[in-house]
């Protein structure tokens, strides 16, 4: 089973785009988990609808199922991404914290926003968009008011995140609370786009999985994690 998050999709990024499609096309994983934030921002399940970027995404995501157990977990640019239709492609909607039981092992799996407990500023955005009232609210809008009002928070984003002063990363103290409630010996996530291992306590680690970026100047990144029999292992996909 493989374990993806953070490729942050859209149509400025074909290249990205076309790496997750031969990655879905060539994968052997029986299950795949993504674990938030596939597309740089939804809003809303009527924009796959009609023709373009979000319509092909889906229709991608529903030839996928039909190889594969899918699970999908909302993350903070993609919440807004609706059961229904996740039902309609074949699609699971994952709680977020979810516990998994694989190859002898509890796995905790996280988008991972709600650990970085640091970030104060996120988590008071966080509990108010994922409010009924402030969706139903904002999915009463035109689609176009609703693209531009993504495109503004998107950009408000990135100048929170590129001030090194406010970054945050998951809380280790809180990450390692999670795992014992749960009983978990370790815990998967995204959020954070930087990848690793990290042990939390004996025979409890934190995995991070990478974001995916290949249509950027910099070197390409696409990634996922794969739990088997003899644990788990990063797979570089070789864009």
């Amino acid at each position: 089973m493989d374990f993806v998050s953070d490729l942050h999709l859209d149509a400025t990024r074909p290249r990205t785009f076309q790496a997750w499609i031969d990655y879905l096309a060539a994968t052997p994983a029986q299950a795949l988990f993504i674990l938030g934030d596939l597309f740089e921002a939804w809003v809303g399940d009527d924009c796959a609808s009609q023709p373009g970027f979000e319509a092909n995404a889906i229709r991608a995501l529903r030839e996928a199922s039909r190889q594969r157990w899918i699970g999908f977990m909302p993350g903070n640019r993609d919440f807004l991404l609706g059961s229904e239709l996740l039902g309609a492609c074949g699609v699971a909607l994952l709680d977020d914290p979810t516990v998994l039981q694989a190859h002898g092992r509890r796995v905790l799996l996280s988008h991972g926003d709600q650990l970085c407990l640091a970030d104060v500023e996120y988590l008071h955005f966080r509990a108010q968009v994922r409010q009924p009232a402030w969706q139903a609210d904002f999915l009463t809008r035109s689609l176009r008011e609703r693209l531009d009002l993504a495109r503004a928070m998107r950009h408000a984003s990135r100048q929170h995140q590129s001030d090194p002063v406010v970054w945050a990363d998951v809380d280790p103290a809180a990450a390692l609370a999670w795992m014992r409630e749960t009983q978990c010996s370790d815990l998967v996530h995204g959020h954070t786009h930087r990848p690793g291992r990290h042990e939390l306590a004996p025979g409890l680690q934190r995995l991070v999985l990478s974001d995916w970026e290949v249509d950027g100047p910099g070197d390409a990144r696409a990634q996922a994690l794969r739990l088997s029999r003899t644990g788990f292992e990063p797979m570089n996909l070789g864009v």
